[in-house]
């Protein structure tokens, strides 16, 4: 299997400056070689330039500036230059799909925060001393920054990343052939529905309630967000004191929001692992699910538009990416494979309007978190019988379900 490892790090004041050094180098090798792809583009005859050239010239920029991009090193300054052609990449398919181009854009030093190392001992070397109290990793033109370990590394590290968020370093490990471990066998099964209300419901009834982490938040973001407001636009070298803390407690709220959603759903996916054996769950599309609605002409009154539900669709499209249902099953996939669990995703139409006992589909037969079918009668809650409808779906035999 392939997994990561997120470790903070604990630099000295001298390495906490090398490494914002480092990202700023890095940054300014971004941009600049996004400025020769456009200027090649529109002066050339619409010429393309593409990595393996940019990357030959690597060699000749580290000789001319050795005190800045010559200190870095060779294969990290490489993997920036191929994040760029990748984000080329991306807007060539999606001009050729059709879809908003997203043409790649300039970086400023507080938007580059990840630096890569393609391979472990080129450039970085993690320390991998299994009884050594005090864990190291070596960067070039940094040194040996002390790593935060809270837990052991499984399988060979095969890349490291170096992020920043806010004023902490964390170290990224992503590696390959870890083992799996495997749980006792528990016998048994489930299906289970994400909603709004509930976070979860699962095919016996449990139902687990939504954090909603940020509506929870928002009251202190929205002044936050007021207050940054007040200061002028300028540059982030020319920023006041207390504009860079305006600028730190947004960002620090929006990471804190995120930790809860992450730290909710990894508890909850652990649980479930845990107590199933099997476990079915809808196959959704979130960019589908959170889309705006279109807007609706008046034939009767030209350039006039019906009301078309945006604003109740806004407020459901803030609730769904609030739950984070995408990162859950992302987190629970994981868990399960590691686990040697099996997840079952299946089509989600129609599972909160079909009776599970009958089969009958009417979309009249719910009415807000209750459940009546038309034709047998059959009452339950809405929730519930979405997580019935999936597990069967999945072929799951549910002996206490009734």
């Amino acid at each position: 299997m392939i997994r990561a490892y997120k470790f903070l790090l604990r630099p000295t004041v001298r390495q906490a400056q090398s490494l914002g050094e480092m990202l700023a180098d890095h940054c300014s090798l971004y941009n600049g070689a996004l400025q020769e792809r456009r200027d090649a583009y529109r002066h050339s005859s619409r010429t393309s330039i593409r990595y393996g050239q940019q990357s030959g010239q690597l060699r000749e920029i580290r000789a001319f500036d050795p005190q800045r991009q010559g200190r870095w090193s060779f294969s990290s300054q490489q993997a920036t230059l191929r994040r760029l052609d990748r984000a080329f990449q991306a807007f060539f398919r999606r001009v050729r799909a059709g879809e908003k181009p997203g043409y790649p854009r300039f970086r400023g030093v507080s938007w580059f925060d990840t630096v890569d190392f393609p391979r472990d001992g080129d450039g970085c070397r993690w320390d991998s001393t299994p009884h050594d109290p005090v864990t190291r990793v070596r960067l070039q033109g940094v040194g040996h920054v002390r790593v935060h370990r809270h837990r052991p590394v499984t399988g060979r590290v095969k890349t490291l990343s170096v992020k920043r968020e806010g004023r902490q370093w964390y170290i990224i490990l992503a590696c390959d052939n870890v083992p799996a471990q495997p749980l006792p066998a528990t016998g048994a099964v489930t299906g289970i529905d994400l909603g709004i209300t509930h976070f979860l419901t699962t095919a016996e009834g449990g139902h687990l309630s939504n954090p909603r982490h940020g509506r929870r938040t928002a009251a202190a973001l929205a002044d936050a967000q007021r207050a940054l407001e007040t200061f002028p636009r300028v540059r982030r070298d020319q920023r006041s004191a207390p504009h860079r803390r305006a600028v730190e407690k947004v960002a620090r709220l929006h990471r804190k929001v995120r930790r809860r959603r992450l730290d909710h759903a990894h508890k909850t996916a652990l649980a479930l692992v845990r107590a199933y054996d099997r476990i079915a769950h809808e196959r959704l599309t979130i960019a589908n699910m959170v889309r705006t609605p279109g807007p609706k002409p008046d034939p009767q009154a030209p350039g006039s538009f019906l009301p078309n539900g945006a604003a109740a669709k806004s407020g459901l499209n803030r609730s769904i990416l609030d739950a984070g249902w995408g990162v859950f099953l992302g987190i629970l996939a994981q868990k399960a494979e590691s686990a040697a669990r099996v997840l079952i995703p299946v089509e989600p139409r129609d599972t909160s309007r079909t009776c599970p006992p009958c089969g009958h589909v009417d979309g009249g037969s719910r009415d807000g978190e209750k459940f009546r079918c038309t034709a047998c009668g059959h009452r339950d809650h809405a929730d519930r019988v979405g997580a019935w409808n999936v597990a069967l779906r999945a072929g799951l035999v549910l002996p206490h379900v009734a």
